[in-house]
């Protein structure tokens, strides 16, 4: 039975009880409580003292009542809020084990919402769009559906080599940058193209695709903006199957809606012009973000497993 504190009501009948002289056990069993409650009242009365002063003690020794709070060292702390600044979430502090931690993943997050930390590195809340939103931009034009992938690669989540590629946009429109996310170790990739249009985005996937071992990707999926007009070309220069989600279905490819997500609160916001920012500066956000473990990947950073996936003799010709 789980055990509840005594009401303003009980004590005033258990200081009747008293006054008539009522026996413990009667009291006791009237009011379905234990004997030694009913008779740590009737110790008190019996000093004279009455049952308000006992309700105020009763109340203070309630507010002692609980698990004490978790406080953290200051050595302990320091860690904490040097990881968030490298955009550790409370989760991956604790999972990873770098450094001892004495509390839970669950009490870390209270610390935070507490303002005992900053927050502001924390994973975004909310969402994007309103529940039952149907998007009107967009067009299917002749491709290859994202349902044609799913037939071709039944085991795509468990499968290394297909990327999930978009742009994100600079300032007026007037630049892109190119992401690509490959989907088993969930590295970021980013490229800067010349410009926004489909020749300049086909030019730049090519340059990098020289770069990269023959048929080390299998597969890339993107969504259906003007920019991947060019994907036939892309597609057969490179030898790899290029398919398209359905039109105003970004969760078919969330993986890189959310990596994107990532890079604008990393230093590439919608108010940057990329024309302006050095490819090297680019590529650096996205390292940062490869660097940092992530649960899904058993706490080990997306660098990490991708290197773990690529043969010996493939890694000695990227290096």
């Amino acid at each position: 039975m789980t055990y509840t504190h005594l009401t303003t009501d009980e004590l005033v009948l258990i200081a009747s009880y008293f006054n008539i002289e009522k026996p413990v056990a009667l009291v006791a069993q009237s009011l379905n409580r234990s004997r030694q409650t009913i008779y740590n009242v009737y110790s008190f009365l019996k000093q004279g003292k009455k049952v308000l002063d006992y309700y105020r003690q009763y109340k203070q020794n309630k507010s002692r009542c609980g698990r004490r709070s978790t406080v953290l060292s200051d050595e302990q702390s320091t860690y904490v809020q040097e990881k968030v600044a490298q955009g550790w979430s409370p989760d991956v502090i604790i999972g990873r084990g770098e450094f001892p931690i004495d509390c839970s993943v669950r009490t870390l997050y209270r610390m935070f919402k507490k303002g005992l930390f900053d927050t502001q590195s924390l994973p975004m809340k909310g969402k994007r769009k309103p529940n039952n939103h149907q998007e009107k931009r967009g067009k299917q034009a002749f491709r290859r559906t994202i349902h044609e992938r799913n037939s071709l690669y039944p085991h795509l989540t468990k499968e290394f080599g297909h990327l999930e590629g978009d742009t994100i946009v600079g300032v007026k429109h007037k630049s892109a940058v190119i992401t690509l996310v490959e989907c088993l170790s969930k590295v970021i990739i980013t490229l800067k193209p010349t410009g926004r249009r489909a020749e300049d985005i086909e030019n730049r996937l090519n340059d990098w695709f020289k770069s990269m071992p023959k048929h080390l990707f299998k597969s890339m999926t993107f969504d259906c903006g003007k920019e991947f007009s060019n994907w036939r070309s892309i597609s057969n220069s490179n030898d790899i199957a290029i398919f398209f989600a359905d039109p105003g279905t970004p969760s078919q490819r969330g993986l890189n809606e959310h990596s994107n997500g990532l890079l604008r609160r990393d230093g590439l916001p919608k108010t940057m012009d990329f024309r302006d920012t050095d490819e090297t500066f680019i590529q650096s956000v996205a390292s940062k973000r490869n660097h940092i473990p992530r649960k899904s990947l058993n706490y080990r950073t997306p660098l990490e497993v991708f290197l773990s996936c690529i043969d010996k003799d493939i890694l000695s010709s990227l290096i």
